[in-house]
């Protein structure tokens, strides 16, 4: 390694060597006050405390402090939607009218891709300044959205996991696609972006309420086709949801079984809330590998 071709940053460093959600977490965490971190090639090469890294590190190699902070990993948000950014905190009584009222309404305005470049730059700018660096994100039903998205994450050398929202019923017709145009638009979208730099491409139907059967089933099919792809979805955030699905698919023992009967759960599945889920589908999403991200702050509200 080059001298000139290393970063190295010192400081207080809060890491972890295994998951404190399964392991004891005083044994998984590793902290040291005065610590350098170096990189090179975009790696992590080198780690530990200063007085020790300091004499392996090429001579020369400049050193930047942080004092008064603390170094970690970038933050995870493993469920947001992009053209939400702007209707953060908009009020309503419950989340179907949420969604007319203010989402869909905002959402409509991502078919101009020059509105959307601007929403993503604005949307990633206060990722970073919160500290986060990847995110599984829902653009909207327009592809110029996903474009976009990828577009601006990819000139920042971010870790993102995005894909256009499928819907083709129980939405507005401007926001709405049919199957087999929402199945031709995501793979063309997985062709362009999916594997490019840090980026993953996740197949996204909005819920079950806004899929109609057929679009859950090539939605599945589309996850299915392409490896190492992603899926996300929302599951189960109040009553009222729950008890529209169960009459949309009557033929279903339950929301998530929704979802099972099309092939959408699995490792590299991720559902959004998961507030009402009994006992059996937790289980189903444990045993099948499927991740629920909780979103303390929303849940707070359904």
């Amino acid at each position: 390694m080059q001298r000139d071709s290393v970063t190295a940053i010192r400081g207080s460093v809060l890491t972890f060597t295994g998951d404190p959600s399964v392991e004891d977490s005083a044994r998984s965490m590793r902290y040291e006050s005065d610590a350098i971190v170096a990189m090179y090639g975009g790696l992590i090469v080198d780690f530990g405390a200063a007085a020790e890294v300091l004499q392996r590190l090429p001579p020369g190699t400049k050193v930047t402090a942080y004092a008064e902070s603390l170094i970690m990993a970038g933050f995870i948000d493993a469920h947001i939607h992009y053209p939400q950014t702007a209707i953060i905190a908009s009020p309503a009584e419950h989340l179907m009218d949420w969604l007319d009222r203010h989402t869909y309404v905002a959402e409509q305005e991502f078919s101009d891709q020059d509105h959307a470049r601007e929403a993503a730059r604005v949307f990633m700018r206060e990722c970073l300044r919160a500290g986060t660096t990847t995110a599984a994100v829902f653009c909207s039903v327009h592809p110029e959205s996903v474009d976009a998205f990828f577009d601006e994450a990819l000139a920042r050398n971010m870790r993102m996991i995005a894909g256009k929202v499928l819907m083709d019923r129980n939405a507005p017709e401007m926001l709405t696609d049919t199957p087999r145009r929402g199945y031709d638009e995501s793979k063309a979208l997985i062709a362009r972006w999916h594997g490019r730099g840090r980026l993953s491409y996740a197949v996204s139907p909005r819920f079950a309420v806004t899929s109609s059967p057929e679009q859950m089933e090539l939605a599945g099919s589309l996850w299915h086709e392409h490896d190492g792809t992603f899926l996300q979805s929302h599951v189960a955030e109040n009553r009222h949801e729950v008890d529209r699905v169960k009459a949309l698919f009557p033929e279903r023992k339950g929301y998530l079984d929704v979802y099972d009967h099309y092939g959408m759960l699995g490792s590299r599945a991720i559902y959004g809330h998961g507030i009402r889920l009994d006992e059996d589908e937790l289980a189903r999403c444990h045993a099948s590998g499927t991740a629920l991200a909780h979103c303390p702050t929303s849940n707070m509200f359904l």
